[in-house]
């Protein structure tokens, strides 16, 4: 894992340098932007999980990843994913799920849609932090939890 981690901090100081951004403080942001950021991030990394799995049709990858990108099941994830987090961590998920979204959830319950919120300010804010390896043992033990690894 460390040769990827070294790779997602590559990645990401040559696309800060190229875009001209700076080094961000997560600190700085609302829980709705972090969670803004981490459903980009969380998606991106389904999507490359789901097609290491082996080509097969575009339409039959994207099901997979909706399955594993829905409101449910991240809740899901982040239900079982709780105990392990740090203090900090559970502080920024506390700040995500407790946020007021002025969107409503299509085909999830409140708490469930609540809950992913949450789960989306942790990746954001782990993913700006550059806690890469945090980050992905994070998702990798969710997606274990629930029978997807």
């Amino acid at each position: 894992m460390e040769e990827s981690v070294k790779a997602a901090v590559g990645f990401t100081e040559a696309y800060q340098e190229v875009l001209g951004i700076g080094k961000t403080d997560p600190a700085m942001y609302s829980p709705l932007a972090l969670a803004y950021v981490g459903d980009g991030v969380y998606e991106l990394m389904i999507r490359a999980k789901v097609i290491s799995q082996g080509n097969r049709q575009v339409n039959k990858m994207h099901k997979k990843s909706t399955s594993l990108v829905k409101a449910q099941t991240q809740a899901s994830m982040m239900r079982l994913l709780e105990p392990e987090l740090t203090e900090d961590e559970r502080a920024v998920f506390k700040r995500g799920r407790n946020a007021k979204s002025m969107t409503a959830a299509k085909n999830a319950t409140i708490i469930d849609y609540r809950m992913a919120t949450g789960f989306e300010a942790l990746v954001g804010y782990l993913y700006l932090s550059e806690r890469f390896e945090r980050l992905a043992q994070l998702i990798s033990r969710g997606l274990e939890k629930i029978g997807e690894a």
